[in-house]
C-alpha cells in the first residue's frame, strides 16, 4: 500500500520517514519529495508498505501525531492521476478568429 504524508518537517529525511513507519511493519520505501529549484523538502513524502494491515494500522495510529513539533497528516496515497503534457505545440494558423 503507498501512504501519502503531508506537513512534515523540512528537517525530515527519507530515513527519518522510514523509521516512523517501520514499527508497523516492513517498509519497502519511504521518500521525502525534494523541490527541484530549491533543492529542499516539499513538506510531503510516501511510504510504501508491503503489508496492507500493517499500513492501515500505521495510519490509523500515525496521522495526527507529532513530528518535530508539527501534526503530521498521514493517508492512503490516491493513484496519480495523468497531468496534460505542456510540449504540445499550438498551431497558429491565418484562419484563428483570435487577432491577439
Amino acid at each position: 500500500m503507498n501512504i501519502y504524508v503531508s506537513n512534515l518537517s523540512f528537517n525530515v529525511q527519507d530515513d527519518d520517514l522510514r523509521g516512523f513507519f517501520e514499527d508497523y511493519g516492513t517498509v519497502t520505501s519511504a521518500k521525502v519529495i525534494i523541490d527541484k529549484l530549491t533543492n529542499r523538502s516539499r513538506g510531503f513524502g510516501f511510504v510504501e508498505m508491503s503489508d496492507d494491515a500493517a499500513a492501515k494500522k500505521a495510519i490509523a495510529e500515525l496521522n495526527g501525531g507529532m513530528v518535530e513539533g508539527r501534526t503530521i497528516n498521514v493517508m492512503e496515497a490516491k493513484p496519480r492521476e495523468e497531468r496534460p503534457s505542456f510540449n504540445k505545440k499550438r498551431s497558429f494558423s491565418h484562419n484563428d478568429n483570435n487577432r491577439w
